[in-house]
């Protein structure tokens, strides 16, 4: 029996999201599979490969094909080059992982309440010019002739 390491396509239309799959090499894109040994998203970014390098290495080593896709795959996670015995090539970009929520609504509700902010915003006062400012000053000292 042939046996190939090859995509299996799942996700919606124009959001296509693979599992790495070992399968019989008669069976269909999407048919039955022996295991599955990892997964790829392309849409994200950075894409998302993973890849169980033992059973990867595993079933290379006892005569599963890799196709086309799927040995970029391997090459660009190293496991390719493991199982040849090359170097190994440069690690792969990791997307940061998303902020908790709660982390982050509780932080924000700690700065409101120590900023004595009650959430509610107040109409500030226009600030007067420096002109009418110095008219009024005037007008209230009495001058020296008066009095």
């Amino acid at each position: 029996m042939a046996v190939k390491i090859k995509l299996k396509r799942l996700g919606m239309i124009r959001n296509a999201q693979y599992r790495i799959v070992v399968a019989d090499s008669r069976t269909k894109r999407d048919g039955r599979a022996i295991e599955e040994i990892g997964l790829y998203h392309p849409k994200e970014n950075p894409s998302r490969i993973e890849i169980n390098g033992d059973r990867a290495a595993y079933w290379l080593g006892v005569g599963a094909q890799p196709t086309e896709p799927v040995l970029k795959l391997l090459k660009l996670t190293g496991d390719w080059q493991k199982f040849k015995g090359e170097a190994a090539p440069a690690p792969l970009k990791v997307a940061e992982p998303a902020p908790d929520r709660h982390a982050v609504y509780e932080a924000a509700a700690k700065e409101a309440l120590a900023g004595g902010d009650t959430g509610t915003t107040t109409a500030t006062t226009p600030k007067k010019s420096k002109k009418k400012d110095e008219a009024e000053a005037a007008a209230e000292t009495p001058s020296e002739g008066e009095g």
